[in-house]
């Protein structure tokens, strides 16, 4: 019925708008389910964690900023951490002013008598930025000097910060982080669409707030089908890729009937649908170079992980609230030791490249064709072998792919047909991408000329087409067919080793973006306003014994009970 659609789309509206309340969407009782423990309830992650700096000061984000906010309290630390934002601040300006923001670095950081000098950095070092400068502001111009400075703070700062209570209060996060996650840290909404397995339906983090989509797999169709090696493969991937351009898994977890991946939220819809209902089919030249240009990024970002995607095609890239997009469904991926090859007939049919038809080997070669197919289809409104709904056998689609020349229409200008032939030369030696440089060579193309990478890396180009906040770009919900129901399959103690590898919780990275993102960090993370230890991390002061609320001491000596809450009345869980 038309009401149950409008009904569960005005509910999620709703939910991505923050709930219509002040707490924007987080429960009433959010800061329960955040609450810190008592460092003593550490001691045992506290020796255990991992201390590689890198990992903890660069890629954590809480610690990153925890150990950020350590060196706030040294001068000669802060010092280093202003001079490694200014260097992001001169990789991201554009080219024309580049030349006076390194000068600028330059006069601020190694001049001897400015207050912010940096004695770490050797002066045949600081030479040899001044002359590349004078030569050719190129973005990697203080890649040395970040290498020094990360050098130095990753030694007895680092120890340092180990001692203090800003490591203290890091470990109290990764306790946190590292709770159950259940069906119950999560509100469910309205079905989005259909995965291998099971469903994709939107859902909301009861803590945060945060917006997420939660692909099930449900456990008898997994095994019905034999896909545990498929779904485990998947879930280990997404967990490996920390990408702006490939949805991230944030939470994988476990109900009686379903396997659950928590991902990246893409509330724009997918390119196949703007291609192709939104008006003429195709995009301008400028908006398909722009979704190229990040297509690009994320299968970088992918293969540096050794991670080949295999899959790439309109239905499988999703745009965000903003227009960005992101690579999604890496079923078919799989990662590739070091110096190896593999074969593999997989991926869709018209967009597989000769060498995976053909079951030759391969490596990342069939992604760089992909995008070929990509930037093909955004243009000219129709994949480059196959005519929209075409009726044509999978042989006559596979022959084309082999030995067919593309058509290019007047809809293609010079540098786009000069990008779609290097990236479809059926020759993979002699593909755009597979000569060496990988993504650094495609980029390097004339098309791109007009996009800053490293503005397109950190966020700050403007996408050309912004999604309408209002709008549920997916299927009705009574238009998404149901899975039907799988006998003879029944689940036993056999099963549980695969669950025990899949159901792993929060994922380190998106779990503390997100307690950042929805300001949880900002307002928990707070300290004694004298500098002294709070309560929370003091060992010498005991742990204060949980609050109790009024109906808890009224009927503690008489019942014990549990039941199901309504969201204005929600039990404490833990995420």
């Amino acid at each position: 019925m038309e009401i149950e659609n409008i009904v569960a789309n005005t509910v999620l509206l709703k939910a991505r708008e923050g709930g219509g309340g002040k707490r924007n969407g987080r429960s009433k009782k959010w800061k329960e389910m955040l609450k810190l423990p008592h460092i003593s309830l550490c001691e045992e992650l506290r020796r255990t964690i991992e201390r590689d700096y890198s990992s903890l000061c660069e890629k954590q984000p809480i610690g990153r900023l925890l150990f950020r906010q350590f060196c706030d309290t040294r001068p000669e630390l802060k010092r280093c951490i202003e001079f490694l934002d200014a260097v992001v601040g001169y990789e991201v300006t554009p080219d024309e002013k580049r030349r006076d923001c390194g000068l600028n670095i330059l006069d601020t950081y190694f001049n001897n008598g400015s207050a912010a000098h940096l004695p770490e950095i050797p002066q045949e070092v600081v030479r040899d930025c001044r002359e590349k400068l004078d030569q050719s502001p190129c973005k990697e111009l203080f890649k040395e000097c970040t290498r020094i400075v990360h050098e130095y703070l990753s030694g007895a700062p680092f120890s340092q910060f180990q001692d203090s209570m800003y490591f203290s209060r890091f470990v109290q996060w990764k306790w946190l982080e590292r709770q159950p996650v259940t069906k119950n840290t999560f509100r469910h909404y309205r079905v989005l669409g259909k995965g291998g397995f099971g469903e994709v339906c939107a859902c909301q983090v009861r803590a945060t707030g945060k917006m997420y989509a939660c692909k099930k797999l449900e456990k008898k169709r997994v095994k019905k089908r034999k896909g545990e090696a498929m779904a485990l493969n998947e879930k280990r991937i997404l967990e490996k890729v920390n990408s702006r351009f490939v949805v991230s898994l944030a939470y994988a977890y476990e109900t009686k009937d379903a396997l659950c991946l928590v991902l990246t939220i893409m509330n724009g819809g997918d390119l196949k649908f703007h291609i192709y209902n939104m008006g003429n089919s195709g995009f301008d030249e400028q908006r398909a170079i722009f979704y190229a240009a990040e297509i690009c990024c994320g299968l970088e970002d992918l293969h540096r992980e050794r991670i080949v995607y295999r899959d790439l095609k309109p239905e499988n890239i999703l745009l965000d609230d903003r227009g960005h997009i992101r690579i999604s469904d890496l079923g078919l991926a799989v990662q590739i030791p070091e110096g190896e090859t593999i074969r593999g007939r997989v991926g869709t049919v018209g967009y597989m490249a000769p060498e995976v038809i053909q079951n030759e080997s391969y490596t990342f070669s069939p992604d760089w064709w992909g995008l070929g197919c990509l930037i093909f289809e955004m243009i000219q409104g129709q994949s480059p072998f196959r005519r929209r709904k075409e009726r044509v056998k999978r042989e006559e689609v596979d022959r084309r792919v082999r030995e067919d020349p593309e058509e290019y229409s007047e809809k293609f200008s010079e540098e786009a047909k000069d990008i779609c032939r290097a990236l479809l030369a059926k020759d993979p030696k002699e593909r755009l991408g597979c000569q060496g440089g990988g993504g650094a060579e495609v980029k390097q193309h004339r098309i791109f000329k007009n996009i800053n990478f490293k503005r397109l890396e950190a966020n700050m180009l403007d996408p050309p087409f912004i999604p309408d906040p209002r709008a549920v770009y997916c299927k009705d919900v009574l238009d998404i067919e149901q899975f039907s129901t799988v006998k003879g399959v029944n689940l036993d103690p056999t099963d549980d080793d695969f669950y025990h590898k899949f159901v792993t919780g929060s994922v380190s990275i998106p779990w503390q973006n997100e307690m950042i993102e929805m300001e949880c960090f900002k307002e928990i993370n707070v300290y004694e306003a004298d500098g002294t230890l709070c309560p929370d991390l003091d060992v010498n002061r005991p742990n204060p014994p949980p609050k109790r609320g009024f109906f808890y001491r009224l009927f503690s000596r008489e019942v014990c009970f549990k039941s199901g809450y309504s969201d204005d009345e929600e039990e404490p869980y833990r995420i």
